[in-house]
């Protein structure tokens, strides 16, 4: 289970949480221009935009979860088990297997638009990378600083949504996810007001009552619910460390603690990662499960222009500091 969101004060930002039982070995990883990205379909891009975001490396090839380009252009797949239908190469598309998709948009498109017409030639293929790694089952939020739209393929077809809130998280479809909201429209971070009875003395006895009503569990639904609400509703300086601490308390609102998600044969979901990338600047930060401190790398600080992929290794221990 996973969460993704936008956020824009001066400058925009994006990340997502990524909730699973284990890490495949996750790394910051920097494409640059130059490195070539093939495709199975047979076609190579040689040269394109560079990136920079969190994945699995195979084979040197970057398997990203979630990464945003040099020109502010950002995706995050999040898995959609049970709905996401991919199918076979057709002659008359682009067909990309699910796990090129990202690279495939952000190596071309520097804004929502060229990625939706993009889009509108592509066929997402059931070709697995590997024996080893099987096909994912995902849809993807696409963002930029002026809009965001979320990407299905299902039985009836790759279907394109408008985000208006820039939220995603897994199932159900995005259409359901987003007509929930119209349950919680009367949720406020204001002081309510009896409307329940004018003959009742009713009043409210603690701060935060406006949102009484709010999910709080760890579904998927729940947690597209949570966030909306919380990212409609921060508040932030427009500086850098104001806008970055705010982006983690707005997907902190969704963290998942071990023991809390039970999977079975002892294993329990939990937030591996939370991400926020500054789109504007290409500087990616994230956070673990076990280390809190908030570590960043920048694009332009890698070698943007080169040939061979850029891996920096999570730090996953904790970082405190001692004051005494």
């Amino acid at each position: 289970m996973c969460t993704a969101a936008s956020y824009k004060t001066k400058d925009f930002y994006f990340g997502r949480t990524l909730d699973y039982e284990f890490s495949y070995g996750d790394e910051v990883t920097v494409t640059p221009r130059r490195y070539p990205l093939a495709f199975r379909c047979g076609k190579t891009l040689d040269e394109h935009y560079a990136m920079i975001g969190m994945a699995h490396v195979v084979s040197d090839y970057p398997l990203y979860y979630d990464a945003v380009n040099e020109k502010g252009l950002c995706i995050a797949g999040l898995n959609f088990v049970g709905n996401t239908y991919y199918r076979q190469a057709v002659a008359d598309k682009d067909n990309i297997a699910q796990f090129e998709l990202i690279p495939w948009l952000l190596g071309q498109c520097a804004t929502v638009g060229e990625a939706r017409a993009l889009l509108a030639e592509i066929n997402i293929t059931d070709t697995p990378f590997s024996e080893k790694l099987p096909v994912a089952q995902l849809h993807w939020m696409i963002s930029d600083r002026n809009e965001s739209i979320t990407v299905e393929s299902v039985r009836e077809g790759l279907r394109v949504y408008p985000n208006p809130v820039g939220v995603l998280t897994n199932n159900p479809p995005f259409d359901a996810q987003l007509f929930a909201l119209n349950n919680y429209m009367h949720l406020s971070p204001k002081t309510p007001q009896n409307l329940f009875s004018a003959e009742l003395p009713l009043h409210a006895y603690s701060r935060g009552m406006g949102a009484l009503g709010l999910p709080g569990d760890l579904s998927s639904q729940s947690r597209f619910i949570r966030v909306a609400f919380v990212k409609m509703h921060a508040k932030s300086g427009e500086s850098e460390e104001e806008s970055v601490s705010q982006f983690f308390h707005i997907l902190g609102s969704v963290d998942q603690q071990r023991g809390c998600c039970d999977v079975g044969d002892e294993k329990y979901e939990i937030t591996l990662y939370t991400s926020c990338c500054n789109a504007d600047k290409g500087i990616y930060y994230y956070t673990t499960y076990d280390n809190h401190q908030i570590t960043a790398v920048d694009l332009h600080r890698a070698e943007p222009d080169g040939a061979r992929l850029v891996r920096y290794p999570l730090i996953t221990g904790e970082q405190i500091r001692r004051q005494n």
